[in-house]
């Protein structure tokens, strides 16, 4: 199944980003020219049942790789890869990364555990209510006073494009634990509600570099645009590494 994906740029090498749930590719507005300053081309992907791609009530987390790996595959054939993924997306992520094999991986506040064995109709019921209560720009400021306006408008339709059936079905089936290859990235807001001290230990035991950001909401890159950036010097500081290089 392929995706729809906002392109930018057209740098030698592809960043793929993959949004949380009730996100969408829009949800890096701020970071994308910030990457095709830096180089890149970059490839933000709607998840399935998110944005503008397609639905699938049948959805499965190995499905929903697979749809990343096609849609990446066609669009940038043969090119070298980094990607970023957040919550769900870096689920989604680890989950692909053996097909993708990106160099290097960046997983952003998510622990990559994903609980199996939901009710099916309990699971919808709720992502409808949160979905609804996620519409209001207005109501995002309030409950996230580091949104900005726009950041607001942009997961308010996110929101209203979010198929609670189809993202579901993803947590209906077995338990989903990953580790990610030495040399990946975690990183986590200080404290966090979904990256714990276990979860570091056990990322830090295999080689991941856990890098760790006080003060910073969820989507970090929200609120914390600038600490989010001056973490990721292999992203965000590679035309400053070549010219000193040089």
């Amino acid at each position: 199944m392929l995706l729809h994906a906002v392109d930018v740029g057209d740098g030698p090498r592809t960043v793929v980003l993959l949004h949380g749930m009730m996100g969408s590719a829009d949800s890096w507005w701020r970071m994308m020219p910030v990457l095709a300053a830096q180089g890149f081309r970059v490839l933000a992907i709607d998840l399935p049942g998110h944005g503008l791609s397609p639905r699938d009530p049948r959805l499965t987390i190995e499905q929903a790789a697979s749809s990343v790996v096609e849609t990446v595959r066609s669009l940038a054939p043969g090119r070298p890869l980094a990607a970023v993924g957040h919550s769900y997306g870096a689920s989604v992520l680890a989950q692909a990364a053996p097909l993708l094999r990106p160099e290097p991986g960046i997983y952003v506040d998510a622990a990559l555990v994903l609980p199996g064995g939901s009710d099916r109709d309990d699971l919808i019921e709720r992502y409808a209510r949160d979905r609804e209560a996620r519409q209001s720009p207005e109501n995002l400021r309030a409950s996230r006073p580091f949104y900005s306006e726009k950041d607001a408008e942009i997961e308010a339709l996110a929101a209203r494009r979010f198929d609670p059936t189809t993202m579901a079905s993803v947590s209906c089936g077995r338990d989903h634990m990953w580790l990610p290859d030495p040399g990946s990235i975690i990183v986590r807001a200080d404290p966090s509600d979904w990256v714990t001290a276990a979860d570091v230990a056990r990322f830090a035991a295999n080689g991941i570099d856990v890098r760790s950001i006080p003060g910073a909401a969820h989507t970090v890159w929200y609120s914390h645009f600038g600490e989010f950036t001056a973490s990721l010097p292999e992203l965000f500081g590679r035309r400053a590494r070549a010219q000193r290089a040089g």
